[in-house]
C-alpha cells in the first residue's frame, strides 16, 4: 500500500486529540482550481477533517495561528509544484510541517504535482531559479534542507496516477 492509499485506510485511526486530521500546503496558482480541489473535496467526502490555508490572509510571515493548525494536524500533505518554491510563505510552511514531523511524530506525504522529485531534492530547474531569487534571504539554508529531507520521504508522483 502507497502513502496515498494509507491516509483513507488509516483515518479511522487518526489521533482524535488533533484538531485536524490533514493540513494541505500548496502553491495556489499552480493547483488551486485542479488537484487541490478534486483532493480537498474526496477528503471531505470521507469525512477527514482537511484544512486548507484559503481561510489566512498571505504574507512574507507565516501567521501564528497557521503555525498553530499545522501543530494541531495530524498529517500534513505537501503539493510540491513548479511555483511551489517561488512562495516564502509556503516553504515557511514547509519548515513547519518538518519541525512537527520530527517533533510530533506528525505524518508527512509529499505529492509531486506535475514536476519530478528530483528537482525538489536537487533543487533544479524552478527550484534553482528561485533560490537565486531567495538568494540573500537568511532563511534559506533550511528552506534547502527541509526540502531535500521531505523529497527523501515516500510520497505520491503525479505522472505515475
Amino acid at each position: 500500500m502507497d502513502e496515498c492509499q494509507r491516509i483513507s485506510s488509516n483515518s479511522s485511526s487518526i489521533v482524535a486529540s488533533k484538531k485536524y486530521e490533514v493540513f494541505l500546503s500548496f502553491r495556489g496558482e499552480d493547483t488551486r482550481l485542479n488537484f487541490i480541489s478534486h483532493l480537498y473535496k474526496v477528503l471531505n467526502e470521507m469525512k477527514i477533517k482537511t484544512f486548507m490555508d484559503d481561510q489566512f490572509k498571505k504574507g512574507e510571515k507565516i501567521s501564528p495561528a497557521l503555525t498553530k493548525t499545522i501543530e494541531d494536524s495530524h498529517v500534513s500533505i505537501i503539493i510540491f509544484s513548479k511555483n511551489y518554491i517561488f512562495s516564502k510563505w509556503c516553504l515557511d510552511e514547509l519548515s513547519k510541517i518538518m519541525e512537527c514531523e520530527k517533533v510530533q511524530g506528525q505524518i508527512v506525504i509529499p505529492v509531486f504535482y506535475n514536476i519530478d522529485p528530483s528537482h525538489v531534492r536537487k533543487q533544479t530547474e524552478s527550484y534553482e531559479e528561485a533560490f537565486a531569487k531567495h538568494g540573500g534571504d537568511y532563511r534559506c539554508n533550511k528552506w534547502r534542507d527541509d526540502l531535500i529531507e521531505a523529497a527523501n520521504i515516500s510520497g505520491c508522483d503525479s505522472k505515475n496516477r
